[in-house]
């Protein structure tokens, strides 16, 4: 019986071509706008982390002096992450920030670029669940005794070795030759929950270099950086002894109890450096943010978002209640039909049900161009509105949902106009005959 529907629902389509379109467009219109709404908070609103968010943490410490901000700042310095390194409570940490580097190979037809790195621990691997295609991390004694060692990703491997398992080899960054240890695959997390401060959608770097060489190659940060007092920093030895806040710091802790352990162990390393004259303001602090926590704590889902969803809800609706007129028109015309149809025996069920039938294919219509209208306004967005590409990315579950919300939008539009057209009493349109 439902493909019979099916087949009547195409008859009544084609019967009315101009009406048809005109729902079709009105509710892809709105499933295009509602689908484009919701697909950038979908794609922000994304805990990259998965089931491990619990587990990693985020470390702030309130290390900034009387007269400043009261706030726990989001980075630390590069003296607290050298501190902290010596802890042995998690299971996996490390520190890390952001550089880049020029990148040169041994062949002389290679024309060198300029990449970012993110100079980080062994444990950096690890932690973020990060796997790899060629070899491993450098050893954990690199972290303490520093080697002229690189992890690259899958897509820089293939751009300078066209794709061959290059560990062992050597590339040069800023004219100094590195051993690759490791490639790992494409790894790309949105939002790049590791490091917020410096960009929530901006790509993951390719190259990864061990933190200890930063004193020995005194890597620029390419992030943010933020001071609470003027200091004469003229050196490098003075950017890494001053109270900048440049690095993030990220530790594994995967129980309750180890939670409690390493925030005691922050609490006594607090109270530490107040005997040494850091750490002034009375309240000062550590902070401990999961993932879900972290990406909330930076905002990286705006609130302005969700409005931006809601309004677009409203613009369906609307698209809707317009549909439902055209559906009332169109259901109605065709009242003499039905009532010969109602009078040679087919029931207000089966009237209704081929209805919604014709309703649900319009909305499936409907669906599909809507999609197109969302990847082209997504599209749009990306080129020339400048919005993160990681942002403007039509996500696979809204090829389904946007189908499945245009039916069964266009179902509920279509209740009471099928409802009307089946309850229509046959005799009035059999004596107009």
């Amino acid at each position: 019986m439902f493909f019979y529907y099916l087949d009547l629902a195409w008859r009544s389509i084609k019967k009315t071509p101009l009406l048809s379109l005109l729902m079709v467009l009105a509710i892809s219109i709105g499933i295009g706008t509602t689908i484009t709404s919701l697909n950038i908070y979908q794609m922000a609103n994304i805990n990259p982390a998965g089931d491990r968010s619990s587990q990693l943490y985020e470390v702030r410490l309130m290390s900034q002096g009387l007269d400043s901000w009261e706030e726990i700042n989001e980075q630390i310095t590069y003296q607290d992450s050298f501190n902290l390194r010596k802890n042995s409570i998690a299971t996996r940490q490390s520190p890390m920030f952001r550089t880049g580097m020029a990148v040169q190979t041994d062949d002389d037809n290679f024309v060198p670029i300029l990449e970012g790195a993110r100079v980080a621990d062994s444990d950096f691997f690890g932690l973020f669940s990060v796997e790899f295609l060629y070899g491993s991390s450098w050893g954990k004694q690199v972290d303490i005794d520093p080697a002229y060692q690189v992890v690259i990703r899958e897509d820089l491997n293939k751009e300078v070795f066209g794709g061959e398992n290059s560990v062992g080899r050597t590339i040069y960054l800023n004219q100094k030759p590195y051993q690759i240890v490791g490639v790992i695959k494409y790894w790309n997390p949105s939002p790049k929950y590791y490091d917020v401060n410096n960009g929530a959608f901006n790509d993951a770097e390719r190259m990864f270099v061990p933190f200890s060489l930063a004193p020995i190659e005194e890597f620029e940060s390419w992030g943010n950086n933020q001071s609470w007092k003027r200091e004469d920093i003229v050196t490098y030895a003075d950017r890494l002894a001053s109270e900048t806040h440049w690095n993030q710091y990220w530790v594994e802790l995967n129980t309750p109890e180890q939670v409690k352990e390493y925030q005691l162990w922050l609490s006594n390393y607090i109270e530490q450096q107040k005997l040494i004259g850091r750490f002034e303001m009375p309240e000062a602090k550590a902070d401990l943010s999961d993932v879900a926590t972290w990406l909330k704590v930076n905002n990286v889902v705006p609130e302005d978002n969700k409005v931006l969803v809601g309004l677009s809800v409203l613009f369906l609706i609307v698209c809707l209640v317009n549909m439902l007129g055209l559906l009332l028109a169109k259901f109605l015309k065709r009242a003499p039909e039905v009532g010969v149809r109602r009078a040679i025996g087919a029931s207000r069920a089966q009237i209704f049900a081929q209805h919604m039938v014709e309703v649900g294919v319009i909305g499936f219509f409907g669906g599909v161009i809507g999609l197109l209208w969302a990847w082209g306004s997504l599209s749009i967005l990306s080129a020339h509105f400048k919005l993160e590409e990681a942002l403007t990315q039509l996500g696979m579950s809204m090829w389904v949902l946007a189908p499945g919300v245009a039916i069964a939008s266009a179902l509920i539009a279509g209740l009471y106009p099928a409802w009307r057209i089946c309850s229509t009493n046959p005799s009035v349109h059999l004596k107009s005959q």
